[in-house]
C-alpha cells in the first residue's frame, strides 16, 4: 500500500512526466500524433495481405455482430497487442534513458514506468476510437460495449505495465535482458491469436490429441495471459458480447496481481537503481 500511496503523491510528477513523453515522441513532425495511427495501420495491411489474401486465413465469422472483414478482426486484437508490448518495451528501457534524472533527484523511480504506460495508454485509446468509427460504419453494435471495453483496456494496461516494472529491474542490472525480451515477443506474437482464430488452434489440437497425459496443445495454448484478453477484446469488439465469466476473472486477476507484484518487486529492488545505472 505504501507504493501505491507514494504514486499517489507524486501524481504531479507523473502528469509532467507524462506530457514529456507526449510531446517528445513526435516533436519537429509535421503529422505530429497522427503518426501513431501509421503503424499499426501499415501492419494491418501487411498481415490482411498476406495472411487474408494469400494464406487464407479464415475468421469466424463475429457472432452475433455477423462481420466477416479480416482487416478489422485483425485490429480488435493487433490493437491491445501493440499497446502491450510498447509499454514493455518502452518500460524496459526508461530508466537506463533517465540514468541521469534517477541519479541526481530522489522521487519515487516507478513513476517513471507509470508515465510511460499512461503516455502509451492515451494514444491507445485514439486508435481504439478511429477503430471503433471504423466499426460502427461496418454495421457493429459495439457502442454499447463501450463501458465494459475501457474496464479491459484498464486491466491490460495494469498488466502491462506490471509487467515492464519487472523487467525494467532486471534491465537495470542485466543489460542482455532487453534484447532477450525483444526475441520472446516475437515468439510470444505468433503464440497469441492476433493473426489466426482460435479455432485452428483448437482444430489442431484435436487432432494431435493429448500430448501430455490428458493435456492436449490447446490447454497449454491457455496458459498464454495475451490470449485471453485477446479473447475478450474480440469478444467486445468484433462480435459485440461480453466475455465469459472465466476469461473476465482471469483478465481482473492478471491485471490486478501482476500490476501489485511488479510494484512490490520494482520497490523491493529500487534503492540499488542509481549504482546499477
Amino acid at each position: 500500500m505504501s507504493t501505491i500511496k507514494e504514486l499517489y503523491r507524486a501524481r504531479d510528477l507523473i502528469t509532467n512526466l507524462t506530457r514529456r513523453e507526449l510531446k517528445s515522441k513526435y516533436r519537429a513532425t509535421a503529422l505530429g500524433h497522427l503518426w501513431s495511427l501509421a503503424n499499426p495501420l501499415t501492419i494491418m495491411l501487411v498481415y490482411t495481405v498476406v495472411f487474408s489474401y494469400i494464406m487464407r486465413v479464415q475468421p469466424d465469422r463475429g457472432d452475433p455482430s455477423g462481420l466477416d472483414i479480416y482487416a478489422l478482426w485483425l485490429l480488435c486484437a493487433l490493437l491491445p497487442w501493440l499497446f502491450f508490448t510498447g509499454t514493455v518495451n518502452g518500460g524496459i528501457s526508461t530508466l537506463i534513458g533517465n540514468s541521469g534524472l534517477i541519479k541526481k533527484v530522489a522521487f519515487p523511480r516507478s513513476a517513471l514506468i507509470v508515465s510511460n504506460s499512461i503516455a502509451l495508454f492515451i494514444t491507445w485509446c485514439i486508435e481504439i476510437s478511429v477503430l471503433l468509427v471504423a466499426l460502427v460504419i461496418a454495421g457493429s453494435d459495439v457502442v454499447l460495449f463501450i463501458p465494459v471495453l475501457a474496464i479491459f483496456m484498464l486491466l491490460l494496461a495494469l498488466f502491462a505495465t506490471g509487467v515492464a516494472m519487472f523487467l525494467s529491474i532486471a534491465n537495470a542490472y542485466f543489460r542482455d535482458m532487453q534484447h532477450f525480451v525483444t526475441m520472446f515477443l516475437q515468439v510470444w506474437f505468433f503464440m497469441t491469436p492476433v493473426l489466426y482464430p482460435i479455432t485452428l488452434v483448437q482444430q489442431k489440437s484435436e487432432l494431435a490429441g493429448p500430448i501430455v497425459g490428458p493435456l492436449t496443445i490447446y490447454d497449454f495454448y491457455r496458459l498464454n495471459p495475451m490470449f485471453h484478453f485477446a479473447s475478450a477484446f474480440r469478444n467486445l469488439l468484433y462480435d459485440n458480447r461480453f466475455p465469459s465469466l472465466t476469461t473476465t476473472a482471469l483478465c481482473v486477476g492478471l491485471g490486478v496481481l501482476t500490476f501489485t507484484a511488479g510494484l512490490w518487486f520494482f520497490k523491493r529492488h529500487e534503492k540499488g537503481l542509481a549504482e546499477a545505472l
